[in-house]
C-alpha cells in the first residue's frame, strides 16, 4: 500500500493467454475450470459458455486422455460458433507430452498449457518429458503455467530436501520446508524452461496450498523472488460457505499487497450446483476491494427488529439476479454499467441515508411505518412507490436509468435533459407505473 492508501501492482512480466493479457499493467483476470468430461464435447461447449456469460475470463479444461484431446479442437470450433471467443487452457498431468505430440489440433486450439512439476514424470523422465511440453509450447507460441500444488510435489526432490535440510544448524520446520519445495520448484521449472527457449513472458507461476496462512507465506516469498506472472489460487477450498471465506481471506490479502495477476475461487459445487458460482466469489473479491468492476452490486441492509418483513430481502436478492443475468447483454451494450450501484434499504433510520449514496436506492417502509417506498436516483428523491408492485417499478426505473445513462449518447442526453419538476417527490400509485 502507498501513503495515499491505493494498492501498488507488483511488477510482472506481461502474458497474453490468447486475447486476454495478463501481469503487466493488465488488470486482474477471473479464471474457473470445467468439471465435465472433456470427452463430451458438447456437455463441455456448454459449460465453458456458462462461464464465459457469467464473466470467466479465462476458462481450463481437463485433457487427461486421447479421447478428451481429440475433441478440444471441436469444443474451440463449437465456442467460436457460439460467439464465446474465451481463452481455453489445457490442464495436463503424467501424459501430456504424449497428447500434445499426437493430437497437434489440441496443441493448437488451447490458448495455455497447464504443467505440474509432480506431474510431469518420474526420475530421468521427468526433464525429458517436461522439455517435450516446452517445446511443443513454442513450436505453437503457446504460454505456459507451472502450477505446483502441495498434493503433488515431486517426491523426489523433496527426499533430497528433507535430508539437506536434516543437516543444517538450524533447520526449518516441516511446514517452512514444505513451503520452499513449492517454491523452488516452480522457479526452477521455469528456469528450466526458459533455457530450453521458452521466454518469460510466455510463464505463468502458481504455488497453490489449501491453508490460507501457508498461502500467504508462500506467494509474499515467491513474488520478491522473480518477475514472473502470478496465478492465485487457495486449492481445494471446500464447499460453501468455508470455501468462499476461505478463499476470499487468502486472495484478498494478497491482491492488498499488490500481489497476484490472474484469480480462481476452487469451489467444491453442492451436487447440479451451477460451476459459475466461483466465477461471482472470484468477481466480488475484486469488486468490493475497488480492484475491478463486473456487475452492479447492490447494497442491502442486514434487517433488525425494525424490518420484520422479509420483502427487502426478496427484493435485494431479485435485483442482484436481475442485474446478473442482464450483464452477458448489457456488457458490451451499456459499457460501465458494471460499475452502477443500488440500494435495497429495509426502514426510515439509515434506508433514505445510504439509497441517497446509491446510483439508485429505495427504501422500503419498516414494520410500522408509511406503507410507501421513496425512490433516490442520484441522490434526488424522484417518486415514491407504494402498492403491491413494488418490486415490478423499482425493476423499471433501473431498467430506463441504465438505458438513460449508460447507451452509447445517454449521459449526455442525460445532462441536457430538464428533470420534469412536476414528478419530483410525487407519490406514484400502483396503476400509474
Amino acid at each position: 500500500m502507498n501513503p495515499q492508501g491505493q494498492i501498488t501492482r507488483r511488477i510482472a512480466q506481461r502474458v497474453m493467454i490468447g486475447h486476454v493479457p495478463v501481469g503487466g499493467d493488465a488488470p486482474v483476470v477471473v479464471q474457473s475450470m470445467t468439471n465435465t468430461d472433456t470427452a463430451d464435447a458438447e456437455a463441455t461447449a456448454r459449460q465453458v459458455f456458462e462461464l464465459w456469460q457469467a464473466g470467466s475470463e479465462i476458462v481450463r479444461i481437463t485433457v487427461n486422455s486421447p479421447e478428451a484431446a481429440a475433441q478440444v479442437g471441436r469444443i474451440r470450433s463449437q465456442l467460436d460458433a457460439m460467439g464465446c471467443d474465451v481463452p481455453l487452457v489445457g490442464d495436463f498431468h503424467y501424459n501430456g507430452h504424449k497428447l500434445l505430440a499426437q493430437y497437434p489440433d489440441c496443441a493448437e486450439a488451447l490458448a495455455k498449457y497447464r504443467i505440474n512439476p509432480g506431474n510431469v514424470g518420474k526420475g530421468s523422465k521427468r526433464d525429458e518429458q517436461f522439455a517435450d511440453m516446452i517445446e511443443i509450447a513454442i513450436k505453437y507460441s503457446k504460454p505456459v503455467r507451472i502450477g505446483v500444488n502441495w498434493g503433488s510435489l515431486d517426491q523426489a526432490k523433496m527426499a533430497r530436501m528433507m535430508d539437506e535440510n536434516a543437516r543444517l544448524a538450524e533447520p526449518l520446520s516441516s511446514d517452512a520446508l514444505m513451503r520452499e519445495a513449492l517454491i523452488q520448484s516452480a522457479l526452477e521449472s521455469a528456469e528450466q524452461a526458459e533455457a530450453l527457449g521458452l521466454t518469460g513472458d510466455k510463464i505463468i507461476i502458481s504455488c497453490k496450498v489449501s491453508n490460507v496462512q501457508d498461502l500467504l507465506m508462500v506467494y509474499r516469498d515467491l513474488g520478491s523472488r522473480c518477475d514472473y506472472a502470478l496465478h492465485l489460487g487457495l486449492t481445494e477450498a471446500g464447499m460453501g460457505s468455508k470455501g468462499i471465506v476461505a478463499s476470499t481471506a487468502a486472495l484478498s490479502l494478497l491482491l492488498q499487497e499488490g500481489i497476484g495477476d490472474t484469480i480462481r475461487v476452487s469451489l467444491t459445487p453442492e451436487p447440479n450446483e451451477s460451476r459459475t458460482k466461483e466465477v461471482i466469489v472470484a468477481q466480488e473479491i475484486l469488486q468490493t476491494m475497488g480492484i475491478r468492476s463486473f456487475t452492479p452490486l447492490v447494497t442491502a441492509c442486514p434487517g433488525c427488529g425494525r424490518t420484520t418483513s422479509t420483502y427487502f430481502q426478496e427484493l435485494a436478492q431479485n435485483i442482484q439476479r436481475y442485474l446478473r443475468e442482464q450483464m452477458p447483454l448489457w456488457r458490451n451494450q451499456y459499457p460501465g454499467v458494471e460499475s452502477m450501484s443500488v440500494a435495497v434499504m429495509g426502514c426510515v433510520v439509515n434506508g433514505p441515508g445510504e439509497s441517497k449514496l446509491a446510483n439508485i436506492g429505495i427504501s422500503l417502509p419498516g414494520t410500522g411505518e408509511v406503507p410507501v417506498a421513496p425512490v433516490f436516483v442520484d441522490g434526488q428523491k424522484t417518486v415514491t412507490l407504494k402498492g403491491n408492485a413494488i418490486a415490478q417499478e423499482f425493476q423499471a426505473i433501473v431498467e430506463d436509468y441504465v438505458q438513460s445513462h449508460y447507451a452509447e449518447g445517454g449521459k449526455l442526453r442525460q445532462q441536457d435533459a430538464d428533470l420534469d419538476q412536476s414528478t419530483q417527490h410525487k407519490t406514484i400509485p400502483l396503476k400509474a407505473l
